[in-house]
């Protein structure tokens, strides 16, 4: 606790320009991470963006960061502080951050704020970006439900938003493209960055016959887990395959730094805040891991073909006919989930048997 104050003191005197070497001339652009920066996973996708963004725009920008900031009281008082500290962009990497970020936006209207995942913005000041990470998953599913000799994939997730569900659905929906017995067990963690409980999860869906993990939170727990038991699994915002070089057959990686430039460019050009943006493969805002030798060559290719088919706009993971797991038709033959739809998402598909919370 000491040292998290001592590095938040640290970071705030940092961002007020008392720290030697800053320069007015210079705008302050500060980040918020809902994790510990780690060397892989969200914080560290972030992260990377951040630093690419910081070199792209050299001599106009320095940047900061405070990671492991707790939604809710505490990042609003973090995004505050830093919004006092004369910070004139703030980006918040959380779907939990949106409310306190809304909020502040309106406090300081001479501050931009971007945030990650959420659907609130006000035209001035506030804006929202993110990835459509469920086009990988629909791959990472492809792949999954053509290895399984148990038919029964893990899912751990982090908490219930339809981001998660997105990326749950996508994953089981390509597994029964291939595989139509193809089963998914979802563990919720109920956090976002809990490596001991994300093992635990793990096991304990090795133990009820899940040979296929996937995850959809921010360790490399659940690629160990399955390294360490001669199963298979996919990671999530990161390439893990230097912690899993056996297990992981893929992943889904996210990469921010052409977003973050151009957003933070058009914003210290005077151009006003940057749309609303959900991007997808197509814009390499969501890439595929490196595939693992270990996929049959045949289903590394059907794999290679339905990926150049989401970033040409052939393929459409959610469409339909899409039923839920209690068979009501949810998306029509014919149609395409909208993006409303997706955003609203409040289901599991069929395949999924672990019970939609409540």
């Amino acid at each position: 606790m000491r040292k998290r104050l001592v590095k938040l003191i640290i970071t705030v005197f940092a961002l007020a320009g008392i720290v030697s070497g800053s320069a007015e001339a210079i705008d302050r652009v500060a980040f918020v991470y809902v994790t510990p920066l780690t060397a892989v996973g969200w914080s560290h996708q972030h992260d990377l963006g951040r630093l690419e963004m910081e070199k792209n725009l050299q001599g106009r920008v320095s940047t900061s960061f405070v990671d492991n900031v707790a939604e809710g009281a505490d990042a609003e008082r973090v995004i505050r502080q830093l919004a006092q500290a004369g910070n004139r962009i703030i980006v918040t990497t959380s779907f939990g951050y949106m409310n306190p970020t809304a909020k502040i936006a309106e406090e300081f209207p001479q501050v931009s704020f971007l945030h990650v995942s959420g659907y609130r913005s006000n035209g001035t000041n506030f804006a929202n970006y993110n990835g459509r990470y469920y086009e990988a998953r629909y791959l990472n599913g492809v792949i999954a439900g053509g290895m399984s000799k148990t038919n029964l994939i893990g899912y751990i997730a982090g908490f219930p938003i339809p981001e998660v569900v997105m990326g749950i659905n996508a994953f089981m929906l390509g597994a029964r493209s291939v595989n139509p017995k193809a089963e998914i067990r979802v563990v919720w963690l109920n956090s976002w960055y809990d490596p001991v409980l994300e093992k635990q999860a793990g096991l304990a869906l090795i133990a009820q016959g899940a040979d296929i993990l996937a995850n959809q939170s921010s360790s490399t727990a659940t690629v160990q887990t399955a390294e360490a038991n001669g199963i298979y699994a996919f990671s999530y915002s990161s390439d893990m395959s230097a912690y899993a070089p056996r297990a992981q057959l893929s992943g889904t990686i996210q990469n921010w730094g052409d977003y973050y430039t151009a957003a933070v460019k058009q914003i210290l050009d005077g151009k006003g805040m940057p749309k609303n943006i959900w991007g997808g493969m197509r814009e390499n805002m969501v890439s595929l891991a490196p595939l693992n030798p270990a996929i049959p060559p045949a289903l590394a290719k059907r794999v290679n073909e339905l990926k150049a088919g989401i970033i040409a706009g052939k393929l459409q993971p959610f469409a339909g006919e899409i039923r839920d797991q209690r068979g009501k038709i949810r998306i029509a033959a014919g149609k395409v989930a909208s993006d409303d739809d997706l955003n609203r998402m409040d289901y599991f598909v069929e395949g999924v048997t672990t019970e939609f919370p409540k």
